[in-house]
């Protein structure tokens, strides 16, 4: 009995299949004939509700008739690679042009209603038929759309990323002064992250110039936390395991005591309190005599 039951329930899953798959090349037979009316109708609609308002008519009318193919052959063949690439190859060119995430699912759910009024249209007067057509349609349509928001929405998330590294950067300069000597100003808010990043900075210039001698300058650094600042102590150990010799300028009172209170021994760091000092110190360390001249107010170097 039990194999009997079994054997009909297979009967009955591959009838399904089969009666599916014969109805889903029906589906994109029909999208394929009216290609043009429906791409048309995608594009009309695209521009009455804004959408894409960076981009021509003329391409947004190309990029639907490139979405509405790889759209269909999706559905023929049920195999999405073909779809993600395009997708994101879509993302890549529209992002930086300023198309919102909205504006693509948008779209997206836009030619899936076109797509399917047209099965309605076609369909409706045999009830069961388009219900079945429906049934066959919608989990692949799902498939789609999601397929092609997600390309979308990873792009402008790995954009946003490069963006922000890119700040994190700009924020964070180490600058060459002279032949082996680095300065590092910090200003801002340090969060762990962008200790992190400006480790890697500081670690990858001093092997880059060969550095002897770094002077880290967070007099614009109102306040640190305890795990920042054990982050830059970690920085001064890892300079100096590459062979530089780092000296913070700028320390305030509140640093101090969150370096105090996490167990530094101060007597250990080289600090001094304001950049110019520590740019003193610095080439001092190199090798260099500085002379102040009165006459001038400044200073002047003799190698």
């Amino acid at each position: 009995m039990g194999g009997k039951a079994a054997q009909g329930r297979m009967t009955n899953n591959e009838t399904f299949y089969e009666v599916s798959g014969t109805l889903l090349r029906e589906l994109v037979d029909h999208l394929r004939q009216n290609r043009s009316q429906l791409r048309e109708e995608w594009a009309r609609r695209i521009s009455a509700d804004k959408l894409l308002t960076a981009m021509s008519e003329e391409e947004i009318f190309a990029e639907a008739t490139s979405i509405y193919d790889n759209y269909i052959e999706a559905l023929e063949t049920q195999t999405f690679e073909t779809l993600q690439a395009y997708a994101r190859n879509l993302s890549e060119r529209i992002i930086p042009r300023g198309v919102e995430t909205h504006e693509i699912l948008g779209i997206v759910l836009q030619l899936r209603d076109v797509l399917a009024r047209s099965l309605f249209s076609q369909y409706h007067v045999d009830v069961e038929k388009c219900n079945r057509m429906f049934d066959a349609y919608e989990p692949a349509a799902n498939r789609v759309a999601n397929t092609v928001a997600l390309g979308f929405v990873e792009e402008r998330e790995r954009i946003i990323r490069e963006q922000q590294e890119a700040i994190r950067e700009l924020s964070t300069p180490v600058l060459q002064v002279r032949e082996r000597l680095l300065i590092l100003p910090m200003i801002g808010v340090i969060d762990p992250q962008r200790a992190r990043q400006l480790t890697e900075q500081l670690l990858r210039g001093i092997r880059a110039n060969r550095a002897k001698v770094v002077v880290i300058d967070i007099t614009g650094v109102a306040a640190m936390d305890a795990t920042v600042a054990n982050h830059l102590v970690q920085t001064v150990e890892a300079s100096r395991l590459l062979g530089a010799t780092v000296i913070v300028t700028g320390l305030s009172p509140e640093i101090a005591q969150t370096l105090v209170n996490i167990g530094v021994d101060l007597g250990k760091m080289n600090t001094v309190a304001g950049l110019q000092g520590g740019i003193e110190e610095a080439e001092r360390l190199l090798g260099y005599n500085v002379v102040h001249s009165l006459a001038a107010a400044g200073t002047e170097l003799e190698a």
